[in-house]
């Protein structure tokens, strides 16, 4: 009982560090975020913070990692709702350069965490999502959709692509002029990819 109270304390502490974290990346940017101020707002010490996360880059790194999960849940959203495998894939593609103008997402994922954590290709959750490129074009390959191709390959240019794309619309002075510019030779880079026959 005592390890299970320990161990939600635990959580919530990071919960709070996260949360108060997020907000004053998303509000200030990371380098003008007050380690002190941010521990203060929700009555912990830097301790805490060092304890959880190792230092402030760790810290960004969770916030990083929980903005990520929330949007993989979107994205599977979108592909959950589109009648097939093609559309479900497209619609996932579409549902993260769209995430690429939130003010928050910008700021916090395709600003600041390269700049702090370096090149996002190499960042861990990277390697989930190229997996699952990789599963979804392989799906496509057998069901006759698309023409036959290394999926690792496609995947890895598809997903590049996506990135490069969502960093280009973030670091825009116009970011819905390039995202609709970044979709437009996005989905004609993709459907490159369907059987002609």
């Amino acid at each position: 009982m005592v390890a299970k109270r320990r161990a939600q304390m635990v959580q919530e502490t990071r919960g709070k560090l996260i949360q108060a974290a997020r907000k004053a990346f998303a509000a200030k940017g990371y380098a003008a975020s007050s380690m002190d101020d941010l521990t203060a707002e929700v009555g912990l010490t830097r301790g805490a913070l060092y304890h959880n996360f190792g230092d402030k880059k760790g810290l960004l790194q969770a916030v990083i990692d929980q903005m990520d999960a929330e949007i993989l849940v979107r994205m599977r959203a979108a592909r959950e709702k589109a009648d097939n495998t093609w559309l479900g894939f497209m619609d996932e593609c579409m549902a993260y350069l769209e995430t690429a103008l939130e003010p928050e997402i910008q700021r916090v994922m395709l600003l600041d965490g390269p700049a702090v954590l370096g090149d996002p290709s190499q960042w861990p959750n990277q390697n989930a999502c190229l997996h699952t490129t990789m599963e979804t074009l392989q799906a496509l390959i057998d069901e006759g959709t698309i023409q036959k191709v290394d999926p690792e390959a496609a995947a890895r240019l598809i997903n590049g692509a996506a990135l490069n794309a969502a960093l280009w619309i973030a670091a825009a002075d116009d970011s819905q002029a390039v995202f609709d510019r970044a979709v437009d030779a996005f989905r004609c880079l993709a459907e490159g990819l369907l059987r002609k026959d």
